[in-house]
């Protein structure tokens, strides 16, 4: 259920378009400003971008914000990537079923919020699906641009699914119930790390902000006394980027896109999403190609982008509506895209159209 490393969102804000990157490296940069600083680096497979505007009552002094954020992203990043063989993530894929594993509150909290999506959505998104993705080329393993077998499929099948991971809050440990479960945070990790962030800044008392992550956004404030932050939805082009919608925020939102157009691969004429379905064991294919979920947890707006791009685009609406749930979709037709929204999304966001 991962995402493309490839932002879908563009940052109207920056300017810039975000390059993919394999795995967390230190390096970063910062830009200061007469109004604003500007940081920006690389973590958890791509990079992140942030904002904020000087304060004269701030806690810390601007130049210190940019270590606390690259310590809090290292520390994230230890907690759930699969990429690093000693995670606590990758602690709980190793361990054998029936097996007590102690996480930290970080990993507690996300696999909380996974679960009580996965039940909500019926499964839609799941994070113990990491052995598909493994399988069908889009994880940590090298990348097998083939069709797998049918009976491989099968067999993880039969071993994965959310109820067959146990998660005790108290006592801040998991179990699993099989030995083979593998657990992928991808699809919510991301979310959960810019609200870290965003609540980090606050807490220093950068009140106004905006915090990106490999696309997802979340911004607090304003950009200026009067002035909202604008964010932009991507359309879904393989080869440029332009803006589909404008995103108008003067308080806390956040937003996140998931889609199906830049990450894939062709296998005898047929295209192969990265998104995988839980319940069938392949990519998804149905018309949705992207949508947009704008949420007051990142973390959250994480988890039904992905889980309304396995749903697909009825299935999603109805959700998105029943549930009061601002989304913004781009489906395929045959002579180009057409641009849905759900009634929360109409209600809070009325203008923005790009044609």
């Amino acid at each position: 259920m991962q995402r493309p490393l490839l932002a879908l969102i563009i940052l109207l804000l920056l300017s810039i378009t975000l390059p993919p990157l394999l795995r967390h490296q230190p390096t970063s940069d910062v830009e200061v400003g007469s109004e604003s600083v500007t940081l920006s680096g690389r973590t958890m497979g791509t990079t992140y971008n942030v904002t904020f505007i000087r304060e004269n009552d701030a806690k810390i002094k601007p130049d210190r914000v940019h270590q606390a954020i690259e310590t809090r992203l290292q520390e994230i990043n230890q907690h759930m990537s699969t990429y690093i063989p000693n995670s606590e993530i990758s602690r709980i894929n190793k361990a054998p079923a029936n097996t007590p594993i102690k996480i930290s509150p970080d990993t507690a909290h996300v696999i909380a919020a996974a679960q009580q999506v996965s039940a909500a959505t019926q499964g839609a998104f799941d994070i113990t699906v990491g052995n598909l993705v493994n399988l069908w080329g889009f994880g940590p393993e090298i990348k097998l641009y083939a069709i797998p077998d049918e009976t491989k499929i099968e067999a993880i099948l039969a071993e994965s699914g959310y109820q067959r991971l146990e998660l005790d809050s108290a006592l801040l440990q998991v179990r699993k119930h099989t030995d083979s479960l593998y657990l992928d945070l991808s699809g919510i990790a991301k979310g959960y790390a810019v609200d870290e962030i965003a609540e980090l800044l606050t807490q220093h008392g950068f009140s106004n902000h905006l915090v990106e992550i490999g696309g997802e956004i979340r911004t607090g404030g304003e950009k200026r006394a009067g002035s909202p932050w604008n964010i932009g939805i991507e359309r879904p082009r393989t080869k440029e980027h332009s803006v589909q919608r404008i995103i108008h925020s003067s308080t806390s939102l956040s937003m996140a896109t998931s889609g199906d157009y830049r990450n894939y691969f062709e296998h005898s004429g047929k295209r192969y999403s990265h998104t995988i379905d839980p319940k069938t064991g392949h990519p998804i294919n149905h018309n949705l190609a992207a949508i947009s979920v704008l949420h007051t947890s990142c973390m959250l707006a994480d988890a039904y982008a992905t889980a309304f791009m396995v749903m697909g685009p009825q299935r999603s609406m109805d959700f998105a509506t029943a549930h009061d749930i601002s989304v913004y979709m781009l489906v395929k037709e045959e002579d180009g895209f057409a641009a849905l929204s759900s009634p929360a999304f109409e209600k809070n966001f009325s203008s923005g159209e790009r044609k």
